[in-house]
């Protein structure tokens, strides 16, 4: 009996094509988390070339799932697919780290030494002296590449330890300092306008 059960079985209807179901909204769901974020960065060509692959991908998922109603486990592989794609999409996008980021370093404490590594270290920084709650404070401020962001925060941890510190995203910059780097595909994505 249980031969028998396995040779009717039919493995593409339940089991191959949920599995493809399941990597297709991956690439779908992961494609539209890219997608999302190069709008915000106003990256609108690289949006629309994205937006076409994510929308086929979408289209083939569904049909699918629409020539297969009764199949209960292309549903599952469908919502399965989604929620992992969003995963694969914040990571490919932490891996990419596209855009620029202000920080905002604020400290009681002499900032002399963290604006001196940083400087060293070929970033641009401003400093201005500024009055908090707690009296004279060190207002330093960066315009950064976002994949710079570790970098600099081991930097203030080591310098300035106590030291308040704010990020935000930002859309453009013109002018500014940057350290060198090798040209790549993806520092093309950086919207630097000098």
């Amino acid at each position: 009996m249980n031969m028998d059960f396995l040779q009717n079985f039919d493995w593409f209807v339940w089991v191959i094509m949920p599995i493809l179901i399941f990597l297709a909204r991956i690439v779908d769901q992961s494609l539209g988390t890219l997608r999302i974020i190069f709008v915000s960065r106003s990256l609108r060509k690289w949006a629309a070339i994205i937006g076409f692959f994510e929308s086929l991908i979408w289209l083939i998922a569904i049909s699918q799932i629409i020539q297969n109603l009764d199949n209960w486990m292309s549903f599952i592989a469908f919502a399965g697919g989604f929620s992992m794609g969003n995963y694969v999409g914040i990571y490919l996008e932490g891996k990419l780290a596209l855009g620029l980021l202000c920080l905002r370093i604020i400290t009681n404490d002499d900032a002399t030494e963290l604006v001196d590594e940083l400087r060293e270290s070929k970033y641009g920084v401003t400093t201005v002296s500024a009055t908090g709650v707690s009296g004279k404070v060190r207002l330093i401020l960066m315009v950064i590449k976002r994949k710079d962001l570790t970098r600099i925060q081991h930097i203030i941890e080591s310098k300035a330890p106590k030291a308040f510190v704010s990020v935000e995203d930002v859309r453009s910059v013109k002018e500014g300092f940057f350290p060198v780097q090798n040209a790549s595909f993806l520092s093309k994505l950086n919207p630097v306008r000098k």
